[in-house]
């Protein structure tokens, strides 16, 4: 039987777009009446969000231990580590270049002559402090992490238990299990919930088309199509990248992450990706330990759409309001910008808290950012799948790299324990031998 989870999210998509603009013609003249049909719309998507934060914390728990602790070697840990944040800092400087190349060129702001008023922009960027951040990074409570689902921590919390199960040696083998038990019980979960995600495309779709109409695009047409075009330049040098390391399986992958890109780019959410990431991974030969540490930290610090994003939006906005910025203040902005988005993954609508806080420090009109909010879930959208996308060619490329990119699985056969992930019987079930040969051979 045919996995046909992409051709029913891809009808989602399609049938949100037609019902929400048949419901914006019947109602889009009352926008008190609109809104209140698009909330019914949205909470399909709502529920799924809150069934896929459900899962995220033990999910995220269970497999970065269980990876940790089957590495045995905290050099081979630290090594990865190296390895994917050298991989985020590149990335992260490419996308930030690429949006003002982009936007320089295009220049989509120019003429728009916006006046400057002074007046608030709705966005809080008191949440977007870097000192504060790095002391967020580290759980006062792990509870209160999981509870709050707030990665970063329970990704610290996690390497602490990981390399500790792995320092006690044969006592930390019964806690192992458990956890290893939980990893199957938590996909298993994962399985039934993605059964919802086209229901979520859907509604979040039609959400949208009914408050705001498919007019709103022809409105901003010249801003979301330039920055669409932008993300495809940066799509092709992502595949280029990861075809430079992994040859012609990166066309492969890309086949492989089809269905958590398309569910990004409908719910603009990356966390709703992030199950069915996992499961496609491991499909495509990526070992649990690699993408169980590694996808965390990209979802956290390798964020390549918004880093493009928040570059395009910052200097459209300098443009709309007829400020003219030299190269240089451009390249500082650039360098502000690298190092203050590394702390939006815990942020609410993170990549316009940054955009509003950069604009804030360059004394820049920050209620600029409100004459984007129109149609900033639609660049959202892009963003969020450019995130994704990003994320699964790190995770892959790193496995390269470690030598341990195992045959991957047939691409449309389901896994035979469930519809959405359990561990390929014959490939996972001699994954503790092949570490060994893996780290034997590499060294």
């Amino acid at each position: 039987m045919r996995n046909r989870l992409t051709a029913y999210i891809l009808t989602g998509m399609v049938l949100g777009v037609i019902v929400g603009f048949m419901a914006n013609l019947w109602v889009g003249g009352d926008e008190a009446l609109a809104k209140d049909v698009a909330g019914y719309f949205h909470l399909l998507a709502d529920i799924f969000l809150h069934l896929i934060k459900m899962i995220i914390a033990p999910l995220v728990f269970s497999t970065l231990v269980a990876g940790i602790a089957h590495m045995g070697d905290s050099a081979a840990l630290g090594r990865i580590g190296g390895r994917a944040l050298a991989w985020f800092i590149i990335a992260s400087l490419i996308s930030l270049t690429l949006g003002l190349i982009f936007v320089n060129f295009f220049e989509p702001g120019a003429g728009l002559n916006l006046v400057r008023s002074g007046a608030d922009a709705g966005v809080n960027t008191e949440a977007l402090n870097f000192k504060d951040f790095i002391l967020h990074v580290f759980p006062t409570s792990m509870i209160g992490a999981m509870a709050e689902n707030q990665i970063l921590q329970i990704v610290v919390f996690s390497l602490f238990v990981g390399v500790a199960l792995t320092a006690i040696g044969d006592k930390g083998k019964p806690i192992i299990t458990v956890i290893e038990a939980l990893v199957e019980l938590m996909l298993q979960v994962t399985g039934y919930v993605m059964r919802v995600a086209p229901l979520a495309v859907f509604g979040a779709l039609a959400s949208s088309v009914t408050v705001q109409g498919l007019g709103v695009l022809k409105t901003y047409g010249a801003l979301v199509g330039e920055f669409y075009i932008a993300l495809i330049c940066l799509w092709l040098l992502l595949f280029g990248a990861g075809a430079i390391f992994l040859g012609k399986r990166m066309f492969k992958l890309i086949r492989y992450v089809r269905e958590p890109i398309l569910i990004a780019f409908s719910t603009a959410s990356s966390e709703a990706a992030y199950p069915k990431m996992l499961e496609q991974l491991d499909r495509f030969g990526v070992p649990r330990r690699i993408y169980s540490f590694v996808l965390p930290l990209g979802y956290s610090f390798n964020l390549d759409g918004s880093m493009m994003y928040a570059t395009f939006a910052t200097i459209f906005i300098a443009q709309a309001y007829g400020i003219d910025l030299p190269i240089a203040t451009q390249i500082t902005i650039l360098l502000v910008l690298m190092v203050t988005s590394k702390g939006i993954a815990a942020v609410p609508r993170a990549s316009l808290v940054v955009v509003a806080a950069t604009l804030g420090q360059f004394d820049l009109p920050v209620e600029g950012v409100a004459f984007i909010l129109a149609v900033d879930h639609f660049m959202d959208m892009g963003r969020t799948a450019t995130n994704v996308l990003g994320n699964a060619i790190a995770t892959s490329v790193i496995t390269k790299w470690e030598g341990m990119l195992e045959v991957e699985e047939p691409v449309d056969v389901p896994h035979p324990k469930s519809p959405a992930h359990t561990p390929a019987d014959g490939r996972r079930g001699l994954e503790l031998a092949s570490d060994m040969v893996d780290e034997d051979r590499n060294g």
